[in-house]
């Protein structure tokens, strides 16, 4: 039997490891059948929006992963209640080891809920509440209380759903060459963390709003009542119980388990410096993982609802986990489906690996997919376009639209420039008789008409409407994306020659990257105020502003504590439109993006510690 070695966060002793990996690669000998669904399912990929009647729709997973530069892809599907087969497609790492079902991924949000599965086996356990102030759990650090919270304590049921009112979506993790923050440094935001302060931002309960700092706090809360490592309460807890052996939430990666893990890549194809990020917010992100072992947990979960397979919670508590509440989301799962038949999912993006897995409640059905690429959420998502119609599921199939014909003369009247913000335009225009979009800062997406007033792109799941005018050209345009719909206004002839004139500029300046004029004086100026504590918000938008208050608390000792300023080096012009500066100092380096608008002022900004310093010189001005 393997024991848990708590020294140095090793979670199983080498030999121990080899013996696991060893008896996971016994896999069943795949029939007749699993091969001609695994072939279906390769080579059946579609998008997000399919063209009815379009024969080149579905591609193959080898195409799709050489058109976007993902090295390697890993696959594990789930067919009545078993896993009926696991595959690993391309390469760990390029020029290295392929892929199979036994390679690791980072997991990234995935790490979610199975810490959440922790959390819940301690509420049964009655060492944790579902509704008491997470105050009460919590004894190295305290949750900070806030006007804005209303007096209102944060609950575990909240921090599991999303619903704590807590800041800070996600974390980029940390460089092998960065130092790691410790977790309580996490949560005040002290140097060397790369996130701000986990503080309240809305009274708990009144929204949804996707946090990660809400795990972050609740995995603080576990330590602190278990007084233990949280790889090893995790391993004790949710791992070994549902047998994933090839799965652990060591930050970083022990050096013995290196040889089975995937080398993170970006999108443009190469690896991303200095490796796999470290997370030492392992709650939110830090789970290592295969697509085999994450379909053993969906399978306990699915098992555990029919009180067949509780190795880790009680019926009655995993329907408690698996009840949609505010958002369509459970304690730690985003519920999706028909009411009479829910699915559970989640997706996972780490620095180099995107993944994704859903399965149903009742069917015994799911699906696992990890991917070693940013560029790996497309793939992910097709596969499961495709994993769901060769499986015959009734949800995650592609939406299908017709295209229809329309007058010339009518696209015609549609060629403009349209306002979604102050500083954010739609511009459409005709290209061979084809409606194109193109938003501020971003890429042309060519538009397909599903009826005279009705647009839309093949790869994004989005309409374009442009309601009927009898005044002539349309005078606005509603883009409907994500169950919202926003109006934008079209610009007269001046207004629109500006943003024309100012998007061709953006084109050229991307092209040559050539900084916009005055963002270095910006950024020279900003970090010059954040050191005082004192910013020009006349020179900032309001968003800016708004953020910019909200976080100076944290931002002015950080830049401070960096000594004083020695250059301001140009990097590049990001896709977005941002200007990249690294700023270095006499005690550290960060990178810093800017927005500068057309009026001068800073529309938007971030920073971060640089992963990779080049020499400190001094920079023209």
């Amino acid at each position: 039997m393997c024991k848990f070695v708590s020294k140095g966060f090793v979670l199983m002793t080498l030999a121990c490891w080899a013996a696991q990996f060893g008896v996971a690669q016994d896999a069943p000998v795949a029939s007749a059948e699993t091969d001609e669904h695994i072939q279906l399912v390769t080579s059946g990929l579609t998008g997000d929006v399919v063209i009815k009647g379009d024969e080149h729709a579905t591609h193959m997973l080898a195409d799709r992963m050489k058109e976007l530069n993902v090295p390697g892809v890993s696959i594990a599907v789930i067919h009545k209640g078993k896993i009926e087969w696991a595959r690993g497609f391309g390469v760990s790492s390029i020029g290295g080891s392929p892929v199979t079902p036994q390679t690791m991924f980072q997991a990234g949000s995935i790490s979610k809920p199975l810490a959440a599965m922790a959390a819940l086996r301690l509420v049964e356990q009655g060492k944790l509440s579902l509704d008491a102030d997470i105050n009460t759990f919590l004894t190295t650090w305290k949750f900070p209380a806030d006007p804005v919270a209303v007096g209102k304590p944060v609950t575990l049921r909240e921090l599991l759903t999303h619903t704590g009112g807590t800041t800070v979506h996600g974390f980029p993790g940390y460089a092998s060459t960065e130092p790691v923050p410790t977790l309580v440094q996490v949560l005040n935001g002290e140097k060397p963390a790369n996130t701000p302060a986990i503080r309240s931002e809305a009274a708990p309960g009144a929204k949804w709003n996707y946090s990660g700092g809400g795990y972050t706090i609740m995995q603080q809360a576990l330590i602190d009542v278990t007084k233990g490592p949280f790889p090893k309460l995790l391993h004790d807890t949710v791992l070994a119980p549902i047998g994933m052996t090839q799965s652990t939430y060591e930050q970083p990666l022990p050096k013995e388990f290196q040889a089975y893990a995937a080398t993170p890549y970006s999108g443009d194809g190469k690896p991303v410096k200095g490796g796999a990020h470290t997370y030492p917010e392992m709650a939110a992100a830090g789970l290592w993982t295969t697509p085999t072992d994450l379909a053993r947990y969906a399978i306990e979960v699915q098992k555990s609802l029919e009180g067949k397979a509780n190795h880790v919670l009680s019926v009655e508590m995993t329907r408690q986990m698996l009840t949609p509440g505010m958002g369509q989301w459970g304690l730690g799962l985003e519920i999706g489906g028909a009411e009479t038949d829910p699915y559970f999912t989640h997706g996972g993006v780490n620095e180099g690996f995107v993944n994704n897995f859903a399965a149903y409640e009742k069917k015994g059905e799911g699906a696992v997919v990890m991917t070693n690429s940013s560029n790996g959420g497309l793939i992910a998502s097709e596969i499961l376009h495709s994993v769901a119609a060769v499986y015959s599921w009734p949800d995650l199939h592609p939406t299908v639209r017709t295209v229809v014909s329309v007058d010339p003369k009518i696209l015609a009247q549609y060629a403009g420039v349209y306002a979604l913000a102050p500083t954010l335009n739609m511009t459409i225009t005709l290209v061979n008789g084809q409606p194109v979009s193109q938003v501020t800062g971003q890429r042309k997406v060519p538009l397909f008409a599903e009826s005279e007033t009705m647009f839309f792109p093949k790869d994004i799941n989005a309409e374009i409407e442009f309601p009927k005018d009898e005044k002539g050209p349309a005078s606005q345009l509603i883009l409907h994306q994500n169950g919202r719909d926003m109006t934008a206004k079209r610009l007269d002839d001046v207004e629109a020659k500006k943003s024309a004139d100012a998007a061709a500029a953006f084109d050229k300046r991307f092209k040559d990257q050539t900084a916009a004029s005055g963002s270095e004086a910006a950024v020279r100026r900003i970090i010059g105020e954040l050191q005082t504590g004192r910013p020009n918000y006349d020179l900032m938008s309001p968003r800016l502003t708004e953020v910019t208050r909200q976080q100076l608390p944290q931002l002015q000792p950080m830049i401070r504590a960096m000594g004083a300023l020695q250059s301001v080096i140009f990097k590049g012009v990001g896709p977005g439109g941002a200007d990249i500066y690294q700023v270095n100092f006499e005690k550290g380096s960060i990178d810093y993006r800017i927005w500068l608008g057309a009026d001068g002022k800073a529309e938007n900004a971030n920073l971060r510690p640089s992963e990779y310093p080049v020499p400190i010189v001094a920079a023209p001005h």
